[in-house]
């Protein structure tokens, strides 16, 4: 074996799943660190560095870098975060964006991973779990099956969800997004799961670190057992990570109905919220109750 195919081996055995472990345990910004490291030529390293280091970018919501630097001469596999990138940073022009996806997807002619992806992603932002379900059907990466999984955790059908776990397990019993799959599936289940699920996310910080994800879906397990005061020391802990992650905002405010705080500061967390994701489906919804709200009130009044 050549000394460049072992340096290759060696990469993708531990830098690849290092960029890999961080996109998914919510560590961007280690994930983009990592991945500007200079890997070896060989095979398609470089290709599958590049998106995952761009997916931190659009997770962080750095869509201009994507823009910029996602070409049209880039690689087939790269071109699809772009399409998510326009979709994410402009809403109000998703209907363009769903147009170019489906496109896409009439064209490929042979399986596209990230095309496959970003097309569920999209799908699932727009609530259409059957086309993101029938994207993902021909799709056995792990990855393709823990989305699967979500979806259907989302269409409550935690039965489907539960024999997706199986698959996911015979691939890798071992991988993080195989655990991480299974505490989301304890979440959904409730009552004595909910620890099982803590010490699941507690195991995931032990080994890879803190991150505002890990530290939100502790939190979930925490609000889901009444224990709102230890959910909102979680919950400023995962907002000190990231300021301006939007599950820990969302549950940071219904904490706060819990515990009674002052109407100011609810006030504040919803502003904070309503500013940083105007477009988000709980402001849409919350907007939409309030003026459903309104108008009966003026009916009674």
């Amino acid at each position: 074996m050549t000394d460049i195919v072992k340096q290759a081996e060696s990469y993708e055995a531990n830098e690849l799943f290092d960029i890999k472990n961080s996109y998914y345990i919510g560590n961007y910004q280690q994930c983009i660190k990592d991945a500007k490291k200079e890997p070896p030529n060989y095979g398609n390293l470089r290709l599958q560095r590049d998106i995952f280091m761009y997916r931190a970018y659009l997770a962080q919501k750095n869509y201009a870098i994507v823009l910029a630097e996602i070409k049209n001469n880039s690689p087939a596999e790269l071109k699809p975060f772009k399409l998510l990138a326009e979709y994410l940073q402009n809403i109000a022009n998703k209907n363009s964006v769903l147009k170019s996806l489906e496109q896409e997807l009439d064209n490929m002619l042979e399986i596209n991973h990230s095309l496959v992806i970003v097309a569920a992603i999209i799908y699932n932002h727009e609530h259409d779990y059957e086309s993101a379900l029938r994207i993902l059907r021909n799709d056995d990466t792990l990855e393709g099956m823990a989305l699967t999984l979500v979806i259907y955790l989302r269409m409550n059908r935690v039965d489907l969800a539960t024999k997706e776990f199986k698959k996911l397990r015979e691939k890798d019993e071992d991988a993080t997004l195989t655990q991480m799959a299974q505490a989301w599936i304890n979440l959904a289940m409730g009552g004595e799961k909910l620890q099982e699920a803590y010490y699941i996310f507690q195991e995931l910080i032990d080994k890879y670190g803190v991150t505002a994800l890990l530290l939100n879906s502790q939190s979930v397990c925490y609000i889901g057992q009444g224990e709102y005061t230890k959910a909102e020391d979680t919950l400023q802990d995962a907002l000190e990570k990231d300021s301006n992650d939007i599950d820990s905002l969302i549950n940071s405010l219904f904490v706060s109905s819990h515990l009674k705080v002052s109407v100011d500061v609810a006030k504040r967390q919803f502003n904070m919220l309503r500013n940083a994701y105007p477009n988000s489906d709980f402001i849409e919804n919350y907007t939409k109750k309030e003026a459903e709200f309104d108008t009966l009130s003026q009916v009674y009044q």
